[in-house]
């Protein structure tokens, strides 16, 4: 057996590590979009906790960036 057989065989193509990639960079991006609105005081209450960015856009892109990561993985190259 020759131990340079498989040279090029490998499990993940150049698309595959640039869709996982993007997706690392969407989960960051995401978890950044998340944080924040606190009160700098413990007695006083935030409401910018619930603000659209909070609720509803970093959920939409943490959760875009598992799939593509879900997809960079299963994508046959």
């Amino acid at each position: 057996m020759d131990r340079n057989s498989n040279n090029g065989n490998f499990a993940f193509s150049a698309v595959n590590y640039k869709l996982l990639g993007l997706g690392l960079v969407l989960l960051v991006l995401g978890y950044v979009l998340m944080s924040g609105g606190g009160s700098d005081d413990p007695n006083v209450f935030s409401y910018e906790i619930f603000s659209f960015r909070r609720i509803t856009l970093a959920p939409f892109i943490i959760l875009s960036g598992y799939g593509t990561i879900l997809f960079a993985i299963l994508k046959k190259s």
